[in-house]
């Protein structure tokens, strides 16, 4: 049996449970397809009777990871969490690394679930906790590896919708990712563009794509991981003659990876994700981007509302964040969540007025609706009675 302290923060409940959500159509990248996110939904309950949420996003095809994974995760982690203070959440945080270090999603839910359990206790925002250094914050939109014309209405109805920066996903061929680009500038001339490699290049054929862009005058304003992420040789050769910036995000997991890209030079900018690292290794990793004058981005895998709202707090908190790739709520086909942020376009606004993350599961508000709903139709049957 735990042992609980004397504490109204002390967690005495851990549990997850599936989280599972259709994306608008398939997602496609250099190292697979998916059609829904599988997630996982984690609860954190403490003793005065405060519930934290935080989501899971395993992403297969990029850490390994499965829903069915990060749930048995989730549930070897109750021991060492549970009667515990979560005000301690970065020793537990180290304490969970240390017994499940390669589960980063799973941790990453629960790191997430005990911090909006602590910020709700206390009464702010969780971008509060970590700062404020703004409330407002713009997001690009990726467009996945499919067919030029695809990619190009895509591209065009984005650009309506108010995106000024759009993510392509490359890394599968370079002749036909040079015309799936181009299609997409074709679409939204206006806007700016990222390529996004996942690891799907050799140094040779990441140039050459530039190489090859460069000539039609389109120039991409970051290129994120083209090369595996075990070739850091590789990214630095890319960096040095890209003349363009270039993001390290799978390579990059851990502080000390991001030490390791910084003393070699591989890369200009790293791609903070929750899920690749949870929030008190990302402290860690943006501590260290800005010592080296390394740019700091944010991403994300599939994540809900949820997920997202995590990453929105932490960068909001912090501030400094050069390139944002937070979009992946408006590619699902529902939101299961509410609240948070509202949005203009591709633009968020935090909410100042909720504790935690202010995210709630928007069934609940359903359900809750439905026996409003019953309770009039019971008290407009009674009246017809009385009549």
């Amino acid at each position: 049996m735990a042992h609980f302290r004397n504490s109204l923060t002390t967690i005495v409940a851990l549990s997850a449970e599936p989280l599972d959500v259709p994306l608008r159509e398939p997602f496609a990248i250099a190292t697979g397809r998916v059609t829904a996110a599988r997630n996982a939904l984690v609860r954190v309950r403490l003793a005065n009777g405060v519930e934290g949420i935080g989501e899971a996003a395993p992403f297969p095809p990029s850490g390994g990871e499965t829903q069915e994974t990060a749930l048995a995760a989730v549930a070897g982690m109750q021991t060492l969490l549970e009667g515990h203070d979560v005000a301690q959440w970065r020793t537990l945080a180290r304490r969970l690394t240390a017994s499940f270090e390669h589960q980063e999603a799973a941790r990453a839910g629960v790191e997430a679930a005990m911090l909006d359990a602590l910020a709700r206790s206390w009464g702010i925002p969780l971008y509060r906790y970590f700062g404020e250094a703004t409330s407002v914050i713009e997001t690009d939109i990726t467009i996945p590896i499919e067919s030029p014309e695809h990619m190009r209405d895509l591209a065009r109805r984005y650009a309506e919708q108010g995106a000024s920066t759009l993510k392509i996903k490359v890394g599968a061929d370079v002749d036909d990712d040079l015309d799936r680009v181009l299609a997409v500038v074709e679409g939204a001339p206006d806007c700016d563009i990222m390529l996004d490699g996942n690891q799907g290049y050799t140094p040779s054929e990441a140039l050459d794509l530039l190489r090859s862009l460069a000539q039609e005058d389109v120039a991409p304003i970051l290129f994120e991981q083209p090369t595996h992420r075990h070739d850091l040789d590789g990214l630095k050769f890319v960096t040095e003659r890209a003349g363009v910036p270039v993001a390290a995000d799978e390579a990059v997991h851990t502080a000390a990876d991001a030490l390791r890209i910084a003393k070699m030079g591989a890369a200009n900018v790293i791609n903070i994700k929750l899920m690749k690292s949870g929030f008190a290794e990302a402290l860690d990793i943006a501590a260290v981007c800005r010592a080296a004058h390394i740019d700091l981005m944010v991403g994300a895998m599939m994540e809900s509302r949820l997920g997202i709202v995590a990453s929105l707090s932490l960068v909001a908190g912090l501030g400094g964040f050069r390139y944002i790739d937070l979009d992946t709520p408006m590619l699902l086909a529902s939101d299961p969540f509410l609240g948070g942020y509202t949005q203009e376009g591709m633009v968020y606004h935090l909410d100042p007025s909720s504790a935690g993350m202010g995210v709630a599961l928007a069934e609940i508000d359903n359900d809750e609706d439905e026996e409003d709903d019953e309770e009039e139709s019971a008290e407009e049957g009674a009246s017809d009675e009385e009549e």
